[in-house]
């Protein structure tokens, strides 16, 4: 392949410089021989006839900048031919690198923090100097060992297997990017083997305890509603707390539907909801007022949960997530298919959805047991 610097003037009397990737000629469809190219503009300009010192110096400054580009190009290309890798790069330290990384992650609360959490483990078990060129095999699988044997939590408990799973993905995703950034010859993500994601048991509310539960009085109003309006919707405490008048779409003839983005995706969904679930809404307001207006994750609001579902008699380790929980269960025991549930939860795998159905048939199975046993004489 030939990489040239190449001008092209302009109207306004200026030449735009760019590269140009002469990458050879083929014959096509209709037989004709075609020259294969692609260019990159690189947005610096020349001065078709300078007049002043200022203009001159910068035409000087910009050709230079242009062909010390090309260079890096050259350069490049001729690294990824021959498996020659950027030396600078080797030297790199990982952590600094996987900083970096999680640093991008920061519009993104959640997955930052996950990120971060990560990070506190790496710092153990990965020396603050390490830098890619010790990176290989031995490296990743000490790192595994360390996730698998050693990884404690802040109350110094082995972490769950769930927290090995997520840790120990974050650390694969940074050797993934590490290899597509030219820091590794070798994808050493696809050579480590991560954990499997364990079980967790999802809390939820029957028919019978979310009956008792709205009857029974909350300290907080708006808590109450919206966590309803969770059991009833499945929407997530995120987007129950930033949702707008504006995202609430009556449409008339009881027909009701919230069009919103998801917190935790950025996706937008299309979700109807129930009569039922819009009257918890009350009246509408402004477009650009919250709906559930002094909603907030607090340790007060949550202890309210608790005395809440206490007062009810509910004895469970109910969380404002418990309502999504229910909504999926509530849909399934009444005849909602899984993928109409997977749709209106926002999963993006099924077999998120499928943990719910695997309650369900646990609640089948228990069932046949529940009629009494009668007095029969078999002939």
């Amino acid at each position: 392949m030939q990489i040239t610097l190449k001008e092209k003037p302009l109207k306004s009397g200026k030449t735009s410089l760019y590269i140009e990737y002469y990458k050879g000629s083929a014959v096509n469809e209709k037989g004709k021989r075609v020259h294969l190219r692609e260019v990159e503009y690189l947005k610096l300009y020349l001065y078709g006839n300078p007049e002043t010192d200022i203009e001159k110096k910068e035409n000087e400054e910009n050709l230079k900048l242009a062909n010390n580009i090309l260079t890096v190009r050259r350069s490049d290309y001729l690294q990824g031919r021959f498996n020659i890798q950027d030396r600078t790069k080797l030297k790199k330290p990982f952590l600094e690198y996987y900083k970096e990384l999680a640093w991008e992650k920061r519009k993104s609360v959640k997955n930052y923090g996950v990120w971060m959490s990560a990070l506190k483990h790496l710092k153990i078990c990965v020396r603050p100097k390490l830098i890619f060129e010790e990176v290989d095999e031995d490296f990743v699988k000490r790192v595994r060992s360390y996730f698998e044997k050693e990884a404690k939590t802040k109350s110094n408990l082995p972490i769950s297997q769930n927290s090995r799973y997520t840790y120990f993905n974050k650390f694969k995703a940074c050797l993934r990017s590490a290899f597509d950034e030219g820091y590794t010859t070798v994808n050493y993500a696809k050579k480590a083997k991560g954990f499997k994601m364990g079980e967790t048991q999802r809390e939820y509310l029957t028919t019978e305890e979310l009956q008792r539960l709205i009857s029974t009085p909350c300290k907080y109003q708006v808590l109450k509603n919206a966590f309803i309006f969770s059991c009833l919707t499945g929407l997530r405490w995120s987007d129950c707390n930033k949702l707008t008048w504006a995202d609430v779409r009556d449409e008339g003839e009881n027909q009701y539907r919230l069009n919103y983005r998801q917190e935790k995706t950025g996706s937008v969904e299309y979700l109807y909801i129930s009569k039922q679930a819009r009257e918890l809404l009350g009246e509408r307001k402004g477009q650009s007022e919250r709906v559930f207006v002094g909603l907030k994750y607090s340790a007060v609001y949550n202890n309210e949960i608790v005395r809440w579902c206490n007062r009810a008699g509910v004895f469970k380790h109910i969380t404002f997530h418990s309502a999504r929980h229910t909504n999926a269960v509530l849909l399934l025991e009444n005849g909602a298919d899984i993928y109409t549930v997977q749709k209106r939860l926002g999963h993006k795998e099924i077999k998120t959805t499928a943990i719910y159905a695997k309650i369900v048939d646990e609640k089948m199975r228990q069932s046949a047991n529940i009629i009494p046993d009668f007095n029969v004489e078999l002939i």
